[in-house]
């Protein structure tokens, strides 16, 4: 069962300090100020042009060989409003031009029948270890979009590279596993007019090797872009090094307001504060922030996380209260980029009794990931969970969840 939050569970202790100023580098890679707004699907609500586009390029894939197609499970000519979410994104990609979008799909439909794409996400290709380390889905936005993971920095060893990518045929099954991954992540989505019809990239550039994936990279890039149009609804960069601002800042000009308009780039270190204004605490990997744990989804939908955020120079007291005794209280706490001190405290309450210390002060590591731990107790009182950012200048965003078991037994 759970415990409800005592009215005010946050005590704020504020120590002064300085604000940092902001460089010119942090201020470049920001968050974008545009944010991309997914095109309708509803056919009533296209322009005139669009509308008569859309049947055109019907009327010219039913005079087709592809006529009797399907994608994802969806027949592109039956009369499904989910056919209509599919046509627009190929319509979209090619800017509504229906020679072009009908090449495209064609080309798009060839390659899915040789690379035998329907049954791909049946497949064992061997990649267990790679799972939930290099590309995996995990969780939704907090729009519902399913989010994909993609981190490539475990290859910058070259025994995994070597492993990986050796050779033409290694690389060959590593591309259709990136696909496997994507595709389940297609299946997820609702092809439905009004549903979620695209999903979040959240791509890791720490320790890349670019040079060595540069094959592989653009293999991938050139198999989502042809095949996997309007699919990611934004493209978030975490850890990014200071030299790709400077690159982007300079081929930025030469893309659309709407290619940029679905891109979010945060500088390393920034990646729990970044995340968190897209995905909830829950649904984020720990590795990141959050509280998701590969093993999770074991045990259901995950339990929503409470946010608050920690300003430099200030003490957080979180204070969970109504335990009663004999009762068993589960808690996850994370700060995003640590960095400061934690600990956790039971307090009773009865005025004769001596608090007692669950956690010992600690110094958190940039790098440590959300604590998890249980206490249980002997009798009725409170527990405080206390982050200490007094020494530090930086305002940083965290997350916690509890769970309070009572006992079986009267105590």
């Amino acid at each position: 069962m759970d415990s409800s939050l005592s009215p005010s569970p946050f005590d704020h202790t504020k120590t002064p300090n300085a604000e940092p100023k902001k460089s010119f580098m942090s201020s470049l890679i920001t968050l974008r100020s545009n944010h991309f707004k997914e095109d309708t699907y509803f056919v009533s609500e296209l322009k005139p042009t669009e509308q008569k586009t859309l049947q055109e390029l019907k009327d010219k894939l039913s005079s087709s060989s592809f006529g009797a197609s399907s994608m994802w499970g969806v027949p592109l000519l039956g009369g499904d409003d989910r056919a209509d979410v599919i046509l627009l994104k190929f319509l979209r990609a090619r800017d509504f031009k229906v020679g072009d979008s009908l090449r495209m799909l064609e080309k798009c439909l060839e390659w899915r029948e040789e690379f035998k794409a329907e049954k791909l996400t049946e497949e064992d290709l061997g990649f267990k270890d790679l799972e939930g380390k290099v590309a995996y889905m995990r969780g939704y936005d907090k729009e519902g979009h399913p989010v994909c993971y993609n981190a490539y920095g475990v290859f910058k060893e070259r025994e995994m590279y070597e492993r990986v990518f050796g050779d033409e045929e290694k690389l060959k099954n590593f591309l259709r596993w990136r696909v496997q991954v994507l595709e389940r992540g297609v299946k997820m989505l609702h092809f439905k007019p009004g549903g979620v019809n695209s999903m979040i990239q959240v791509t890791d550039l720490k320790d890349m090797p670019k040079r060595e994936l540069r094959v592989a990279s653009n293999q991938i890039l050139s198999l989502f872009q042809d095949n996997y149009p309007e699919m990611v609804a934004t493209k978030i960069f975490i850890n990014v090094p200071w030299y790709f601002s400077v690159i982007y800042s300079m081929f930025s000009p030469f893309l659309t307001h709407r290619t940029k308009s679905k891109f979010v780039m945060s500088k390393e270190g920034n990646a729990a504060e970044t995340l968190y204004k897209f995905i909830r605490p829950e649904d984020i990997p720990v590795q990141y922030g959050g509280l998701s744990r590969p093993t999770d989804s074991q045990n259901g939908p995950p339990k929503p996380a409470s946010e608050f955020s920690i300003k430099g120079g200030e003490k957080v007291n979180i204070q969970i209260e109504g335990i009663e005794g004999g009762a068993t209280i589960t808690w996850d706490i994370v700060v995003g980029g640590w960095d400061l001190e934690y600990t956790a405290e039971f307090v009773p309450n009865a005025e004769e009794s001596y608090a007692i210390v669950v956690e010992k002060p600690r110094k958190m590591k940039a790098s440590d990931e959300a604590v998890c731990n249980s206490f249980t107790t002997g009798e009725a009182g409170k527990l405080i969970l206390s982050v200490d950012n007094t020494l530090s200048r930086k305002k940083k965003v965290a997350a916690y969840r509890y769970t309070v078991r009572k006992s079986s037994t009267a105590v």
